[in-house]
């Protein structure tokens, strides 16, 4: 699954666990939702986009451990006028 945030910048995807571009882990997929390793809310996935969506905040995930990831070198896309905001991505 390749995957991007709202401005395009490109996300790893193992299983169901979302990795920033350098590896870090950024959550778990739920549904439609991403959840960080502390259980907060951090973006819906809308087509192949991760976007922060304040109306869908208040849910919560379990919290979870997990190992960072090799990097990768993917370019960025252009980013997308769909609706919400980009999320908050450790780099």
């Amino acid at each position: 699954m390749n995957l991007y945030t709202k401005n395009g910048i490109p996300l790893q995807v193992l299983g169901n666990t979302v990795y920033s571009r350098s590896g870090a882990p950024i959550g778990r997929i739920a549904g439609d939702r991403v959840f960080g390793t502390n259980g907060a809310y951090v973006g819906t996935i809308v087509n192949d986009r991760l976007i922060y969506r304040f109306t869908h905040s208040a849910g919560i995930g379990t919290s979870f451990s997990v190992a960072h990831r090799a990097g990768i070198a993917r370019a960025n896309r252009a980013g997308s006028a769909m609706w919400g905001d980009e999320p908050n991505i450790p780099e």
